[in-house]
C-alpha cells in the first residue's frame, strides 16, 4: 500500500488537484509520519494558511490508516494507525519475498552504462575505483527497477602510447617476461622507452610508425598490441572478480576507429567543422566554452571524436533512455563540450546523455606504502583492507568459521561501502579505523547488523507468518523499524532519480541503527511465543532488506561474522 498516494487522494477529493509531491515526511517522528503544508493554498482559498490548515483537517477525519491529525501553524500533521501499518508493511514483504521493493517503471526502457575504463598495459589502481563502484551500484539500481541495461567498460586500448610500447618490447623485453610479470613488465618497458628516447629522439619516430602501422592493420603491431590488451585484462579481470563485478561489453577506444570517419563526415556536411591551425573544430564559443578538436593538425583523431562515435553507435545498437558516463569531476567540461556538439548536430537524443562526476579519491598519509610510487594498486588497496579484517577477526571471533571468506567479504565490503556512503561528489579519503570500524557508520556495522539478525532467526526457529499478532509490534522502536522497511522501495527509486547510490547507504545505516535499538530495548528469544514469532518476523524483514540493499551495492551479506 502506498500510504502517501492514499492520503494525497484523500485530502485531493477535499481541495481537488494533485498534492502528492506537496506532502512531506516531518523532520521529528513526534511531528507525525506524514505532513501537508497549506502555505501555497492561501492565495487560492484567499485565508491564511493556519486558518486554512485547521478547516482543512476537520474534513479530513475517518482515514481508516490515519490515528490522528493535528494542525501546527499551517502544517497538517498526519498520525499512522500503528496496527494498521504495521500489518500492511510486513504482510506485503512476506508475500512478495524477493521482489519487495522491485519496480517495472524501467519496463521497455534502455540505460547504457560506461563505467571503470582503465588504461591497457597500466596497473589498474585506487584512482579507478570510484568510477567502478558507482557504476556498478547504478547499473543494479536500475536493474531493481526494470530497466534493461548495457554495462560497457570503455577502455583506454588505442593510441601513441601502443607505438612507445612496441618499441620499447621489441628492444628490451619478450613474452615469456611479460607472461611472467604482467602489467608490471609493460610498466617497466614504457618508462625505459621514455628514458632512452631522451637520449636518442629517433625513438619517438620509430613509436609514430609503428602506431601507423597499427592504424594500418599490419600483422605483427595487431599481434602485439592483442598481447598487451590479453596481459592487462587477466589483471584487470581479477581485481573485477574480487569485486564481484562483470561487465556486458569490454570494448575500447579501438572498438570505434572504423566508425569515426563517419562522425567527421556529418560534421563537415552539417558545416559545424571549421578549420583552425590546420586543426578540426567545431566552435562552441556562444556556448561559453572552449572549441571542440575533433581533428589534429595530421589528420589524428581525438577523446571527442571516439566518444561522439561512440555514442552514436550506442543510440543506433540500443536505442537508450539515458546513457550514463561515470568518469571524475574534472571531466567535466570534456563532456560538456562533445555533448553540446553531438546537440549541435541536430540529435535530439543529446539530451538523454549524461555525465555522472565524482570528487577525488585518496588515502590517510603513511597508512598504505607502496613500492609503486605515489599511485596505489587496487589489488594493493584489498589485500591491506582483507588483512586488517582478518586481524580483527582474530582478535574478536577468533572461532569464527570460514575466517578467510568472511574477511573478503568484509573487507572489501567496507571499502565499497565507505565510497558510496557519502554523495559522489565528495572526495573519499581512506581511514582505515574509521572504515573497518564495526561500531560507526560503515559497511561491517551493517554486515554485523545482518549477521546478527541471522544469527537471531537461526536460534529463533520457525516463523508463522499467518498468525502475527501486529498489534505486537507498534511500540516505538519497532515502529521505526517498520517505517524504514516500508521507505526502501521509494529510497531505490530517489537513488536512481539522482544517480546518487548513497542514498541507499545512508537508509541501510539508518535501518541497521533502528534494528539494533529495536534489539537492545525488545527480548525476542526468552518473550512469550505470540511476541517472539512477531519479533521474529520483523527481523526477518530487516535481514532481508539489508541483505537486498547490500547487494545492489555490490556487498556481499555474511550470516556469521
Amino acid at each position: 500500500m502506498d500510504f502517501k498516494k492514499e492520503l494525497a487522494d484523500k485530502i485531493s477529493n477535499v481541495i481537488e488537484g494533485d498534492v502528492y509531491e506537496y506532502i512531506e515526511i516531518p523532520p521529528n517522528k513526534d511531528m507525525g509520519d506524514f505532513s501537508f503544508p497549506c502555505f501555497r493554498l492561501a492565495k487560492e482559498f484567499k485565508k491564511a494558511p493556519n486558518v486554512i490548515a485547521i478547516e482543512l483537517a476537520e474534513k479530513l477525519n475517518g482515514i481508516s490508516f490515519i490515528d490522528k491529525i493535528k494542525t501546527e501553524g499551517a502544517y497538517i500533521n498526519f498520525y499512522l494507525n500503528k496496527a494498521y501499518f504495521v500489518k500492511a508493511v510486513l504482510s506485503d514483504l512476506v508475500q512478495t519475498g524477493d521482489e519487495y521493493g522491485k519496480s517495472e517503471i524501467g519496463a521497455g526502457k534502455t540505460i547504457v552504462i560506461d563505467y571503470s575504463s582503465p588504461n591497457i598495459a597500466k596497473h589498474f589502481h585506487v584512482g579507478h575505483l570510484r568510477s567502478t563502484v558507482i557504476g556498478n551500484a547504478l547499473y543494479n539500481i536500475f536493474g531493481f527497477l526494470g530497466y534493461n541495461r548495457v554495462g560497457i567498460n570503455h577502455l583506454g586500448d588505442w593510441g601513441t602510447q601502443f607505438g612507445k610500447l612496441i618499441v620499447a618490447f621489441t628492444k628490451w623485453s619478450n613474452r615469456e617476461t611479460v607472461e611472467k610479470e604482467g602489467i608490471t613488465a609493460l610498466n617497466a618497458i614504457y618508462v625505459k622507452f621514455h628514458e632512452e628516447s631522451e637520449k636518442n629522439p629517433d625513438l619517438n619516430q620509430e613509436a609514430r610508425d609503428w602506431l601507423i602501422k597499427m592504424q594500418n592493420g599490419d600483422e605483427e603491431a595487431i599481434s602485439l598490441w592483442k598481447f598487451f590488451n590479453d596481459i592487462s585484462m587477466k589483471e584487470f579481470n581479477a581485481v573485477y572478480d574480487r569485486l564481484g563485478i562483470e561487465f556486458d561489453f569490454c570494448t575500447g577506444e579501438s572498438f570505434y576507429n572504423d566508425k569515426m570517419d563517419e562522425v567527421v563526415q556529418e560534421l563537415t556536411e552539417k558545416k559545424v567543422l571549421v578549420e583552425s591551425d590546420g586543426a578540426k573544430i567545431v566552435d562552441l564559443e556562444k556556448y561559453n566554452m572552449p572549441p571542440c578538436l575533433i581533428l589534429r593538425s595530421d589528420g589524428g583523431t581525438l577523446y571527442p571524436t571516439r566518444d561522439i562515435a561512440a555514442a552514436k553507435y550506442r543510440m543506433q545498437e540500443f536505442n537508450f533512455e539515458k546513457c550514463l558516463y561515470v568518469t571524475a569531476i574534472d571531466q567535466n567540461l570534456h563532456f560538456a563540450q562533445w555533448f553540446k556538439v553531438i546537440e549541435v548536430m541536430g540529435d535530439e537524443w543529446s539530451k538523454d546523455l549524461v555525465h555522472v562526476p565524482f570528487g577525488l579519491v585518496s588515502l590517510e598519509s603513511g597508512k598504505l606504502s607502496t613500492r609503486k610510487g605515489n599511485v596505489v594498486l587496487m589489488d594493493e588497496l584489498l589485500n591491506e583492507a582483507v588483512n586488517k579484517t582478518k586481524e580483527i577477526i582474530e582478535e574478536k571471533n577468533p572461532n569464527l568459521a570460514d575466517k578467510d571468506k568472511i574477511a573478503e567479504q568484509v573487507g572489501i565490503g567496507a571499502i565499497i561501502f565507505n565510497d558510496l556512503y557519502n554523495s559522489r561528489i565528495k572526495d573519499v579519503v581512506f581511514s582505515w579505523e574509521k572504515m573497518l570500524s564495526f561500531e560507526g557508520e560503515t559497511g561491517p556495522y551493517v554486515q554485523y547488523t545482518h549477521a546478527r539478525a541471522s544469527s537471531l532467526l537461526l536460534k529463533g526457529g520457525e516463523i508463522n507468518f499467518n498468525e502475527i499478532d501486529f498489534t505486537v509490534l507498534t511500540d516505538e522502536s519497532s515502529f521505526e523499524v517498520i517505517k524504514l522497511i516500508y521507505f526502501y522501495p521509494d529510497k531505490i527509486q530517489e537513488a536512481a532519480l539522482k544517480y546518487e547510490p548513497f542514498i541507499i547507504s545512508r537508509h541501510l545505516i539508518s535501518l541497521a541503527q533502528a534494528f539494533n535499538k529495536f534489539y537492545h530495548d525488545n527480548q525476542v528469544l526468552t518473550s512469550e511465543p505470540q511476541l517472539k514469532n512477531a519479533r521474529l518476523a520483523l527481523a526477518h524483514a530487516v535481514k532481508f532488506i539489508l541483505s537486498s540493499g547490500l547487494r545492489m551495492l555490490g556487498i556481499s551479506s555474511p550470516d556469521q561474522m
